[in-house]
């Protein structure tokens, strides 16, 4: 039988980053403890780090939407005495840690990495009919499980094929959060098919950060739904009367804790001793589909934004926004900020983290102050079966872009974008016009596989991208001037792209000034640069 071994409470597994820049490993219970020492978490990739973070949310979510900041048992009813119990807490500007040690410390036996019964994450009985196991590599995220296919991740060799119990509780949350769809291991029991990626494997996660990782965790501690309702809190998974088995359940979960905590995954991890190698480290894993469910209207996840399906099993009901890849965070602006898409378009939701946010800077909970929008997705390949690349990102905002002074910021912000979004199509529409100057319109200004101005596009987005953040940045709704800063914003766009613009027209050489009849038409590199400066003009002054 398994021994009891690991307690993610009190062993150090969860890697954080403390104010002097140094890394520590610490325990779950340390981790909060001492949550405002520490910057943020510092895991091996962004989305682990998301992960983790939901875990530590799980637990306060656990406790204090049941005790209050002195300990007291309350249950939390109203939307005032929801506002109240997160003021208290904020105000201390650190955990009350025996709260905390004493809720989760109930379920001490539910945090064991390894467990006769109930190993934390996973199912102790997992197994296959001929006993086989997969690599541990399996579940580590940067890693190909076939070692002929690792040529650049950040484990290689014998370190791809062994975790300590640290790493493997921290690649085992990643994997239950972000795992692809796909065949799984044909477990006794469980189903190898069916259920997609994990769940924030479909959604688009965004989440705000601060300066240490107690506010951090605070900020997204959302304790009302969008109607001002207390949220549907739920239980994590580690309160559930009965351990997992290595059935899948179709079902929903009953609360926003029960989602920060989802068994995606039937999940069991092997030591060494099982296979005749060091019993200290981890050196195998099993894993199939666990719990799944329909994502159409989940309001009660509150880390991603939503939009109105028009096709599909899904038509007219709201679907997770996913994050594109190569595409920047600032150019999603548009369907993160508040009162943006809920007020001019009835097909968009704003995360619900992004409305709480707003609403504490309503209340005067929290100041104006910069804070960091965070996102961070896997992007996954055909039917979501493998990944194909990994994305984080941060935006500084000033919190007073949520308020109601903030909401004429937001309507010229959104207007801004799509100012920006039609001279960078200017720039697309240049870069065809040139290629066919030079007689070659399927090679010129783009890379394999690209359309003409698809590079042309990109370089424009990255041009600009520092200048926005720097821009978005210095926005200071009480003390900024909103016509100033749209106009500064403007000529940075005509600055940028026009300069662009002529090293393009200079690159063509005296084969684009010659040009080329195409279809009993001219073009010709002065002519498509002259066209390309009038409609940038027009659209940075008129808006069209």
């Amino acid at each position: 039988m398994q021994e009891k071994e690991f307690n993610l409470l009190y062993e150090p597994w969860v890697l954080v980053l403390n104010l002097k820049g140094e890394t520590e490993e610490v325990s779950l219970l340390t981790a909060l403890e001492r949550a405002h020492e520490f910057s943020r978490l510092a895991g091996e990739l962004p989305t682990q780090d998301a992960a983790i973070l939901r875990l530590l949310l799980a637990a306060l979510y656990a406790t204090f939407t049941r005790v209050d900041a002195q300990g007291s048992r309350k249950a939390i009813k109203t939307a005032p005495e929801a506002l109240l119990r997160w003021k208290d807490l904020w105000n201390l500007k650190r955990f009350p840690y025996e709260q905390i040690k004493m809720r989760l410390c109930l379920y001490e036996d539910c945090f064991y990495l390894f467990h006769p019964e109930r190993s934390f994450y996973q199912v102790a009985s997992l197994h296959t009919a001929n006993g086989k196991q997969n690599p541990v590599a399996q579940i580590i995220s940067d890693v190909p499980s076939r070692a002929e296919r690792r040529f650049i991740t950040l484990r290689s060799g014998k370190y791809a094929e062994t975790l300590t119990y640290a790493e493997a509780a921290r690649w085992l949350i990643s994997m239950q959060a972000w795992d692809y769809a796909g065949k799984k291991a044909s477990v006794i029991g469980g189903s190898p098919n069916g259920g997609g990626t994990g769940w924030l494997g479909k959604i688009g996660a965004v989440f705000p950060s601060s300066r240490t990782l107690f506010e951090t965790l605070m900020l997204n501690l959302v304790l009302l739904d969008s109607d001002g309702s207390p949220l549907p809190y739920g239980s994590p998974i580690w309160e559930q009367n009965e351990p997992q088995t290595p059935k899948k359940a179709e079902r929903r979960p009953a609360g926003y804790c029960e989602l920060l905590t989802w068994q995606s995954r039937r999940a069991r991890l092997f030591t060494g001793e099982k296979n005749g190698n060091d019993p200290s480290l981890v050196t195998g894993v099993l894993y199939s589909y666990g719990d799944v469910f329909q994502t159409a209207n989940m309001f009660i996840e509150q880390m991603t934004g939503w939009h109105k399906s028009t096709q599909g099993e899904n038509k007219d009901q709201f679907i997770p926004n996913r994050h594109q890849k190569e595409r920047s965070l600032w150019r999603d602006l548009g369907a993160i900020l508040p009162q943006a898409t809920n007020s001019q378009n009835e097909n968009n939701l704003t995360p619900g983290v992004i409305q709480w946010v707003a609403l504490l800077r309503e209340n005067k909970l929290i100041s104006d102050e910069i804070i960091q929008l965070c996102s961070a997705g896997f992007h996954y390949g055909a039917m979501d079966a493998k990944v194909e690349a990994m994305t984080s990102d941060t935006l500084s905002i000033n919190t007073g872009l949520f308020s109601k002074l903030g909401s004429d910021w937001v309507t010229r912000i959104n207007n801004i974008l799509q100012m920006t979004d039609n001279c960078i199509r200017q720039i697309s529409y240049l870069a065809a016009d040139l290629a066919k100057a030079c007689g070659d319109s399927d090679s010129l200004y783009h890379k394999a596989g690209d359309g003409a101005g698809t590079a042309a596009k990109a370089e424009s987005y990255f041009l600009l991208d520092m200048p926005f953040r720097k821009w978005l940045a210095d926005i200071d709704p009480q003390k900024t001037d909103i016509d100033t800063a749209e106009q500064r914003w403007k000529d940075t766009v005509k600055g940028v792209l026009l300069r662009l613009g002529e090293e393009m027209v200079h690159q063509s050489g005296e084969k684009g000034i010659v040009g080329c009849w195409v279809k009993e038409r001219l073009y010709t590199s002065p002519g498509a640069l002259l066209k390309f400066r009038s409609n940038i003009k027009r659209i940075t002054e008129n808006g069209g």
